[in-house]
This record gives C-alpha cells, structure tokens and sequence, in this order.
C-alpha cells in the first residue's frame, strides 16, 4: 500500500500521522528541523511547545476546550495521550511539561512500526507522484512552500501577529511576597488548588506598571505593517493600550485569589505565574505575551512584586502567524479544491489553539486513512466540539445561515460555534431561567448534546461498510 505524506511534525501533523498508522496504512511524516529551523522552535522534536505549556481548561461540563479534550480521548488521541501523562498542576486546566511531553510524542511516532520520520525540507508543493497528502506545518510554513501554495490557489495569504510569553526561574521568586494558590482554589489535573504563583500589586504599582508597559521599547516589524493581532494571544502592551483598567480584567484580574501575607486586603491587581516542567523550576508568566525588547522585559518585569530579583529562563518573543482563507479553499474534508490530493491541517487552516491544531490533524489523518482504504467518510456533527471547529474552518456554518462573504479570522473552539439548542434549558419546576443559572444549564445542555451525538457517531464508524 502507498504511504499517505505529512508535511509538519508539529501537534496537527504528529496526531494525523498517528492517526494514520493506527488505522493501518503506512505514511511518512516529514519534518524540516533540525536541517532547517524556525523563527520560534528551539529543539527538534516532534510537537513542540513554543508558546504556552498549556491545554487550556479540561473541564468537559462548563468548558469547549474541555469537551474537546474529552472527544480527542473518546477517538484515541495521541496528544491528548500524552499530554495527559505529562500533566503539571495548573488548576482547572491540562498543563504539560512541555520537554516531557514532545520526548514522549516523538518516541511513541518513531516507535510504531507504520511511522517513517523523515527530515527534511520540503520546498514548493509536494512531488506529483505522493497521491495523499496532510500539509500541517503550520503557522510558521516554510517561505517555499507557502509561495507554492499562493501560487496554486491564487490567494494572497493571510497573517497575524503572535506572542510568546516570558518563563521565570521559580528559585528567584519572592515567596515572601509571592504566595501558590489557584483561582477559588480549584483543583483540577494532577492540581492541589493551589497550582499558581500569583504576584499581588496595589493600586500604585499597578498604575506604575501599565505606564511602564506603555512607554516601554517595543520590537517593531515594518514589513509587517498592516497585519492584525490574534485577539486570543494579545500582546500584553497591546491590552495595555486599549484602556487603564483592561489588564485588570485580563490576566491581571485579582478575583478569586487571598493574600496569605495580607490577610483581608485585596489585591488590587495580581500577576499569575503557571508551572512549565514537570520539575517545578520554571513557571510562565500567564497572558504576558509580549513585543518588548529583551532588556525592557527584565527591567519592567521585575517592578513586579515578588519578582524583583526573577532570572529568565527565556524571554518573550513575536512571531508572524499565517493561515488559509480555508472556507473558500477547502472541501468539509480539508481538500484543497484546487488540488484535492492535498489536505491541510492545524493552524494553517485557521484554528487557534494547541488543542484545536491536534484535534484538527486528527480528523485529518482519519478522513487521509479512510479514503486511502476505501472506506466512506462521515463528517462529524457539527453539535460536537470537533464538529463545531471544523464547520468554522470549512465554512458550513456561514453557508447555512446563508451570509455574505465575510473576512475569516483564527477562532478557538467556542460554544459560540454550535448551533443553538432546540429548547432553552429550564428550571426542575419548569421555570425559565436567568443569569448565570441560565449560562450553566445551557453550557451543561450543548455538551450533553455533543457527548450523546459523537456516541452515536462513533457506533456508526465502528459497523462494517456493508451496512451502510
């Protein structure tokens, strides 16, 4: 059987190639580092982490991500697999030891006798004779291969900026200032609920540091000019710039969070440090994605109580991201019209998100597996997250609300991209709901939906073609 090619050995393209191989059909998953590397890799292994160490929320009742999460696992994903047995405590969210978890990727792909890992650039389009192809390499593809791709579908490509966040040595925080604990104390994977490093500022502090923010110097990209920012990757000078007050209603809010050092005083802003390594010596600066220049980093970063004698283990960083205009581009199988031996995967397409890259490839690998062994493709319910993503990246849901043509953005798995419930979920005694009670019940309601749906979706995968 001829092999199925990945181009990209990030999270989107590891997940299709084990997709693939489990499924039974060999494929060669190529990656270009370490021959040639990136603005923002700095190793050569398999999926790794170069912003946050983070899954984001894992909590499947109330969250999309978290749902996500869940049906990743229900279709045997690896990522998730691993992601999970490299967990570090982070409250409500599935945060991984961001080494520990691309060394364990990489030795399960280049374990499994149907993975043949080559490295190596692959400059223009793929060779004609690979009839099956997953082009994952994400938001940083290759000058060469991004040119071909223009160049095929006659798009000027799209872009934005992205962000990395600052990772502070733990021995040089100021525990005396500083304190550990998870917003409301809430414990989630392999978490105590108190999963956090949180840095408190008063009033002054806080004004002193948006000033300093604002006046700060800044990593400018004129060739980039023009260019929007993801709004789900802000650079933190960049929320800073929008109002006084939005970065104490960001990453900087101080709700939920006692002070054990000031009992009964209450931050007037806090900063939160997450664990990165599955050691406990480093922690990201959560939400502080920044364009400063380095040493403005250091020295307005440690104006920040708690952190005033902070080493960096790395500091922020910006990078140009860009993706498909996919709802014009792709089939509902991720098929480049123009080329339909192509598929594409990841942030390429459009998704944002660690999570959603992999989730992504993973039906990418699947639909790539199933039509290399003739078997039938059913698309997933667009009630289940998985569903949900894909019909944002494919255009379904803009189709069927029979809408105009509308610039297409990056988007993070959101209950905003299900479709609505039939019946608005009410009170036991049938009285309508308001408020909060009313966004819990509907949070519980499309979830419950989407978990009973992909059930039957994934019965239907399991019977024999012959009874289609």
């Amino acid at each position: 059987m001829a092999p199925i090619h990945v181009v990209g050995g990030g999270l989107a393209g590891s997940e299709a190639a084990f997709q693939i191989a489990q499924a039974g059909v060999p494929v060669v998953l190529h990656e270009m580092r370490p021959e040639r590397g990136t603005e923002a890799h700095k190793t050569a292994g398999l999926a790794e982490l170069v912003c946050s160490n983070s899954f984001r929320s894992d909590d499947a009742e109330a969250n999309a991500v978290g749902l996500l999460h869940q049906e990743m696992r229900a279709l045997g994903s690896l990522v998730i697999a691993k992601g999970d047995a490299h967990q570090v405590p982070a409250g409500g969210a599935l945060a991984v030891d961001r080494n520990g978890f691309s060394d364990a990727v990489t030795a399960a792909l280049e374990a499994h006798p149907l993975v043949t890992i080559e490295r190596g650039e692959i400059g223009g389009l793929p060779p004609q004779e690979w009839d099956s192809v997953i082009v994952a390499t994400g938001p940083l593809t290759s000058p060469a291969l991004a040119e071909a791709i223009r160049g095929l579908t006659g798009e000027s490509e799209l872009a934005f900026f992205d962000a990395i966040a600052p990772i502070v040595h733990r021995d040089t925080i100021d525990f005396g200032v500083a304190w550990f604990q998870s917003r409301y104390d809430k414990a989630g994977p392999g978490g105590t609920g108190a999963d956090y490093v949180n840095c408190p500022l008063d009033k002054e502090q806080y004004d002193a540091f948006v000033e300093a923010l604002l006046a700060g110097d800044k990593t400018s990209f004129k060739e980039w000019e023009g260019t929007p920012y993801f709004d789900g990757c802000l650079p933190i000078e960049v929320m800073a710039e929008r109002g006084p007050e939005t970065l104490r209603h960001g990453p900087m809010k101080p709700v939920g969070l006692t002070n054990p050092h000031k009992p009964g005083e209450k931050p007037h802003a806090v900063v939160q440090l997450r664990q990165d390594n599955a050691l406990g010596t480093l922690f990201n600066m959560v939400g502080f994605q920044t364009k400063l220049k380095h040493g403005e980093q250091v020295r307005i970063f440690r104006t920040i109580p708690g952190l005033e004698e902070a080493e960096f283990a790395r500091l922020g960083g910006l990078h140009r991201n860009t993706y498909l205009n996919s709802p014009k581009l792709l089939d509902r199988t991720l098929r480049l019209k123009a080329m339909p031996r192509l598929r594409f995967a990841g942030q390429i397409t459009g998704c944002e998100g660690y999570v959603e890259s992999a989730a992504v490839g993973l039906m990418a690998g699947r639909w790539a597996a199933a039509e290399r062994l003739g078997q039938p493709i059913r698309p997933l319910p667009e009630t289940t997250a998985l569903g949900a993503l894909l019909a944002h990246i494919t255009g379904g849901h803009i189709e069927a609300a029979g809408e105009g043509p509308r610039s297409f953005q990056p988007m993070n798995v959101n209950f905003g991209l299900f479709p609505p419930l039939e019946r608005a979920p009410k009170a036991v005694d049938g009285a309508r709901l308001r408020g909060s009670a009313k966004a819990v019940a509907k949070k519980k309601a499309l979830t419950d939906r989407a978990r009973a749906d992909l059930s039957r979706w994934l019965a239907a995968e399991e019977m024999p073609a012959a009874a289609e």
